[in-house]
């Protein structure tokens, strides 16, 4: 797969099919898109290629309206590479392109990819204002003669499957097991470990703690099972998100007991994958309390399969 940051500069040799969106997450109703985009240009003898941007339109546009990200452009790259896409483009949202007219867009798309078909969601909507929307598409493509797949919304157990949704359920809820049914993948963070205070050793329970980007949507705070990589390791977590009440701290913290592990990790780049919620975060009345209670928890992780799909 190609990468490419290109905000029509390039001109393509091969006719392309397009799917256009922001792709946050690449849940289920992302992958609709992609795959029926690789679909066409497979059958049509073109290259298949998503559109969409490096950088949320809205930290342009208006910064304080701006929703947390669910996935890092390593691994959207990763999932679209493995899905057989031949194409990303990920050009850069800036005040120039804010301007650019829905039907300038199009004829871009059409002029600088050699688009024969474009993809896109029900509610896509596009160009300066965001004026642009599945009815201008439609009249656009019966007069540019390129061909328009709108594609329906995906639903999980009767409800739309949206980023913003995914969001919710992962800030507010913390239901994970939900959240990567509907991504088809567990959600992770990643980041650099950084040092700590230390207590879960001399408690018996050493941890990681992440250094992790604000920017990312962060999971209620509560305890859960996770997944970790670690170089090229793969092992079982018990994941702490919030501001460890029984030491009373101030900071929200990302901190993890790594089971089986006792090695340096410092200066590492650690994935946390968060598969299953187990209980909320707890103010205990002793130290003592809460290695009790955390052995409970490491009992429960210790028992869960070490599987995780890096595919998707």
């Amino acid at each position: 797969m190609i990468v490419i940051e290109d905000n029509f500069e390039k001109h393509f040799m091969k006719s392309t099919y397009i799917a256009l969106g922001s792709f946050d997450g690449l849940h289920l109703g992302h992958m609709s898109l992609v795959n029926k985009t690789i679909k066409l240009a497979k059958n049509n003898g073109a290259k298949s290629m998503v559109f969409t941007f490096k950088n949320h339109p809205l930290n342009i546009i208006n910064p304080d309206l701006a929703p947390k990200i669910l996935m890092d452009t390593e691994c959207k790259v990763s999932v679209l590479r493995n899905a057989g896409l031949d194409i990303i483009n990920m050009a850069s949202f800036n005040r120039e392109f804010m301007k650019i007219h829905p039907e300038d867009f199009i004829i871009h798309l059409l002029n600088n990819y050699r688009a024969k078909g474009i993809v896109v969601g029900f509610n896509y909507r596009f160009g300066y204002k965001n004026l642009g929307d599945v009815n201008l598409l439609k009249k656009m493509s019966k007069n540019y003669k390129f061909s328009l797949s709108v594609i329906d919304s995906v639903k999980y157990k009767g409800q739309v499957v949206s980023s913003s949704i995914i969001r919710t359920l992962i800030s507010d809820e913390g239901d994970m097991k939900k959240v990567n049914k509907l991504l088809t993948r567990p959600f992770a963070i990643q980041g650099k470990v950084v040092h700590g205070k230390h207590l879960g050793r001399k408690l018996g329970f050493p941890t990681i703690n992440l250094n992790y980007d604000k920017k990312f949507v962060i999971p209620k705070g509560g305890v859960y099972y996770t997944i970790v990589q670690l170089d090229d390791g793969i092992f079982k977590g018990i994941t702490n998100v919030g501001y460890n009440p029984t030491t009373c701290d101030n900071k929200l913290s990302i901190e993890t007991h790594i089971l089986n592990f006792d090695e340096d990790a410092y200066g590492k780049n650690a994935k946390i994958h968060f598969m299953e919620r187990i209980r909320d975060e707890l103010k205990f009345n002793s130290l003592s309390e809460l290695a009790h209670q955390l052995k409970k928890d490491k009992l429960y992780a210790s028992k869960k399969k070490l599987q995780i799909n890096f595919k998707n």
